[in-house]
């Protein structure tokens, strides 16, 4: 794609998403999630015909209290507030396991975010839970660079647990940082995300590094649809551009 139209020299922040941004997390995540979201829909007597493929697909950018939600509503079903934070904690832990055990360093990533970092304050802004997020920074070696002071999670930082495309996480994160909106850039892989950062104010680009081949045409214009000023191949790419 050709490089956007981005005044680079007004960003002073890099705000990125987590999951299927910065790690190829979202297929492991969601083939852990569907065993546990079967569960949740088998409780309430749902159809639990849930693959996690099927999953990830229908749910990419929102977390799991958003998904189960909307799952349970479409049958006109709701849990109560106290059962769902105990499903919430079940799916965070399994998936958090799976996670650490599986996830790998990945080199491009691990290159220019490094050299990101010499030009631009990071920060992360992700729909996952913090111990989530902890877990797959020690697993990819990306920590150094996106410390716990400067990861924001839409389930535990806000006073009320909220999902992507809701903008709360982003402007917590701008007010946490004492960053300007327009001094800001979101780094996205989902639509969700995408309308998240722009309901926010901030700018955003979208990133298909880890989506998988077949879905790249798709997502790319999702990803234009929802306010991405463009959308990179990769982070190589996405690097040159900044």
């Amino acid at each position: 794609m050709n490089r956007p139209a981005l005044d680079v020299a007004t960003i002073t922040t890099l705000l990125c998403d987590a999951d299927g941004t910065l790690f190829a997390s979202e297929e492991p995540a969601f083939a852990a999630s569907a065993g546990v979201t079967r569960d949740l829909l088998e409780r309430y007597g749902v159809p639990a015909d849930v693959t996690a493929d099927g999953l990830r697909r229908a749910s990419t950018g929102t977390n799991f209290r958003s998904t189960a939600a909307r799952l349970l509503a479409q049958h006109g079903v709701s849990a109560a507030d106290e059962e769902m934070e105990v499903w919430v904690e079940r799916e965070k832990t399994v998936v958090t396991e799976h996670l650490a055990a599986v996830l790998l360093r990945d080199a491009e990533v691990a290159t220019t975010v490094k050299a990101l970092f010499d030009r631009y304050a990071l920060a992360v802004v992700s729909s996952s839970a913090l111990s989530r997020l902890d877990a797959c920074f020690v697993a990819t070696a990306l920590a150094d660079w996106f410390p716990v002071r400067v990861r924001f999670s839409a389930e535990d930082s806000l006073p009320e647990p909220r999902s992507k495309p809701d903008p709360a996480v982003y402007l917590h994160a701008l007010a946490a940082l004492s960053c300007d909106a327009g001094q800001a850039l979101a780094i996205e892989d989902a639509a969700a995300g995408v309308r998240s950062a722009v309901a926010a104010g901030v700018p955003a680009l979208g990133l298909v590094q880890f989506v998988p081949e077949d879905e790249r045409a798709d997502r790319r214009t999702e990803l234009l649809a929802a306010g991405a000023m463009g959308v990179a191949e990769s982070w190589s790419e996405l690097g040159g551009w900044l």
